[in-house]
């Protein structure tokens, strides 16, 4: 995989509510990553403030504001996340079937509007920090964690989703029922240099897109790091 193919598939997780530092690590790395991020962090801090600031310094936004409510809520949400102008955004699919089709026919409508390319929009299947023993006596779910996710991405190709963010863990098995087109979002990427952190299914770089990731999402050890432009580059040299 080329540097340039790389630039297009890291995604650069801004996990701070601090908009100048966040512009700042934007400025650092725009030139070797494509994708940044948002979370519910930096957007309930600045709001849709937060994706033009990124958008105006030439990158692209992952909106990860996961959204789960009823239908109506959800593709009225998704229409504003359209108008925004950003390349991808989730939902949960916990959420329902009618919930994710309302959401994909929300944006396609909305983007036809403005006569823009629609948004890819993923479904989150189980969070990465989730271990089997949180989701079984937790969450009261007794299906081992791969059969929750497969259950999940079928449910997400079902309503018309682009694809699905899940751990590296599952990727493989994803990718050989779903096909080459459906998209893998994985994050809870660590790199071998890096320490785990709060993230249960981890895996490195190189392990995700060996596995079938479409993308992968860096966050702390990346823009924790003392230079971020050098972490970045480190990923690439482990790739």
């Amino acid at each position: 995989m080329t540097d340039e193919m790389l630039k297009e598939r890291i995604i650069v997780a801004l996990d701070t509510a601090d908009l100048r530092f966040a512009k700042r690590l934007v400025r650092e790395l725009k030139d070797v990553i494509k994708i940044f991020k948002i979370g519910s962090e930096f957007f309930t801090a600045h709001g849709p403030k937060a994706v033009r600031a990124i958008k105006d310094l030439g990158a692209e936004v992952f909106l990860d504001l996961k959204y789960h409510d009823i239908p109506n809520t959800v593709a009225h949400a998704v229409q504003a996340a359209t108008r925004l102008g950003v390349f991808m955004f989730n939902v949960h699919v916990p959420g329902g079937l009618q919930m994710m089709q309302e959401a994909c026919i929300a944006a396609v409508d909305e983007a036809k509007k403005l006569n823009m390319t629609p948004p890819k929009l993923i479904g989150v299947t189980l969070l990465t920090s989730l271990s089997q023993k949180e989701v079984t006596n937790q969450i009261g779910i007794a299906k081992p964690i791969n059969d929750i996710v497969l259950h999940y991405a079928e449910l997400a190709q079902k309503a018309g989703l682009d694809g699905i963010v899940a751990s590296a863990k599952e990727v493989e098995k994803i990718r050989a029922k779903f096909g080459p087109q459906f998209l893998i979002i994985t994050p809870g990427i660590r790199p071998t240099w890096a320490e785990k952190g709060d993230q249960e299914r981890v895996t490195t770089p190189r392990q995700a897109f060996e596995l079938g990731a479409s993308y992968i999402v860096i966050g702390r050890p990346i823009t924790e790091a003392k230079d971020p432009l050098e972490a970045a580059s480190r990923v690439f040299e482990e790739l």
